[in-house]
């Protein structure tokens, strides 16, 4: 017999998360689907993604979204990397870049090559060999070009960073057009089936009740549906990320426009410096037990750019994720599931990843618990990778101020370990499962951050030095060279997709 379909959907929260969610399911479900999100003004979200890495560009393109009237109704820049500042050392800078780092040689990637030079003394630093390191810093942009296939110009990676609040409005005006179907109220009550515990309704202040048969949880940190109702449980990685506060403020745009996220470290914590049209945005993450909040809060307005626009806004968290992102007939999205600080801007792509998988594993209205299974099996398997990844950050660190020494000297997941002790053998990386930072991420934050191969690839030594010093010294030639034909990032968006003026900011 042919089960059941899933018919009604219900949304609890807004902001990106909710409004991500409610947009994308009604884009792929069609008018079949009753989708209703809940939401209540009286509920600030916390929205601490600004700035987002090149995925979320096939989430639009799904949505069918023009990207300049998306980079428009945001206040939108683009983005094609990170910096980090005083990570690995006081005075240390380098660029996470979105790309390849150098040509594509075959068998043995080419940053083996650029190993050997560089232990002779003959390469120049990493940023040399990618447009996406080589252009921020200049305040240089454009979308890659088809035409020059093979050239770093048409293979120009890149994000976006914006105004979340924005995105979560031209979102919800998306949803809506298709039959998303928004209600406002507080919810006070969450009413569960007695035979089996799945949500049946939430009950709002006003007496309504909104029922369902899919509940999606995009409640923020409370987890008002998948923790203080299903009792998911909280997985702590609290003990290899010890940052558990943050204070955010806008601040006055400055010159030039760089198209990069500014990471900068601090004595407890680290500072985020986030470009848009209309203002910068700002945040300081920091160690509670390290910091106060008064104390960060003045670390962070001593080292603004620009006038702030507003007062500080306190956050507090706790690294980590739910055990169950999925748990009988409620899916968390967003920081319901759990919660990694932005230092790799991966908090939106959490969400869209989210929503893919609740597309690839939609359910019929019997919840297969097979399907349940291996939803969390992967949400887990990338959350990990990616806290690995952040964790590695802290890790390989030469500083002394105790938040740092803390965590040079900590016992890191034996998967970390793993991949810092294949990179420092001879310079292999490994690219497993669902992991979303692959090679040339490790890379160059691992070199970024002075780890150092004792080798290379025993491949490299069949070709002579001088061959290999001409094969590198090209190839830092021909971003040089393209570089020279690039716009400002200013240039580009004075041309594409300037936003209009906003009335207030």
């Amino acid at each position: 017999m042919k089960p059941e379909p899933v018919r009604e959907i219900v949304i609890v929260g807004g902001g990106t998360a909710g409004w991500m969610t409610a947009a994308a399911l009604a884009q792929v479900l069609g008018p079949g689907q009753r989708i209703r999100l809940v939401e209540s003004e009286e509920i600030g979200t916390i929205g601490v993604g600004e700035a987002t890495i090149p995925n979320i560009r096939h989430f639009n393109a799904a949505l069918e979204i023009d990207e300049d009237e998306f980079i428009r109704a945001t206040q939108g820049t683009f983005k094609l990397g990170i910096q980090f500042r005083d990570w690995g050392r006081v005075g240390d800078a380098y660029i996470h870049g979105f790309g390849n780092v150098g040509p594509d040689l075959g068998l043995v990637p080419f940053h083996h090559y650029w190993l050997k030079m560089r232990a002779l003394g003959r390469a120049p630093g990493l940023e040399a060999f990618q447009i996406n390191t080589a252009a921020p810093e200049a305040a240089k942009f454009q979308r890659p070009d088809p035409a020059l296939r093979g050239s770093p110009l048409g293979e120009v990676g890149y994000a976006f960073h914006f105004d979340a609040g924005l995105y979560a409005r031209f979102l919800r005006q998306r949803a809506e057009a298709r039959g998303v179907q928004r209600i406002e109220g507080r919810i006070v009550q969450v009413c569960q089936r007695a035979e089996d515990g799945f949500v049946e309704s939430v009950r709002l202040a006003s007496g309504e009740a909104v029922a369902g048969q899919l509940f999606v949880d995009c409640s923020g940190l409370r987890g008002l549906l998948i923790e203080q109702t299903l009792r998911s449980g909280y997985e702590d990685w609290s003990h290899w990320l010890p940052c558990d506060a943050a204070v955010a403020v806008p601040s006055e745009r400055t010159h030039p426009l760089l198209p990069l996220t500014r990471s900068t470290a601090r004595a407890a914590g680290w500072q985020w410096r986030i470009p848009l049209q209309h203002r910068t945005g700002n945040g300081l993450v920091y160690c509670s037990a390290l910091m106060s909040a008064d104390e960060a809060a003045a670390t962070l307005l001593g080292h603004l750019d620009g006038r702030a626009l507003a007062e500080p806004r306190h956050i507090r968290f706790k690294a980590g994720r739910r055990r169950h992102t999925w748990l009988k007939n409620v899916v968390a999205v967003g920081l319901a599931g759990g919660f990694l600080e932005p230092l790799e801007s991966t908090s939106i792509h959490l969400i869209q990843q989210v929503i893919n998988r609740l597309i690839g594993f939609f359910p019929w209205a019997g919840f297969d618990a097979a399907d349940i299974d291996e939803f969390n099996r992967q949400c887990r398997v990338e959350m990990e990778r990616i806290r690995d990844f952040i964790i590695f950050h802290y890790k390989a660190n030469q500083r002394d101020e105790p938040l740092w020494r803390q965590s040079r000297h900590m016992k890191v997941p034996a998967t970390l370990a793993h991949k810092m002790a294949l990179f420092a053998a001879n310079g292999r990386i490994e690219r497993e499962d669902f992991e979303l930072f692959g090679t040339s991420s490790w890379l160059q934050v691992m070199t970024g951050q002075h780890l150092v191969p004792r080798a290379w690839h025993p491949l490299v030594d069949q070709r002579s030095d001088d061959e290999v010093a001409a094969l590198v010294t090209h190839s830092a030639q021909v971003v040089a060279n393209c570089l020279q034909r690039m716009p400002t990032q200013q240039a580009f968006i004075e041309q594409h997709c300037r936003a209009p003026a906003l009335e207030t900011t």
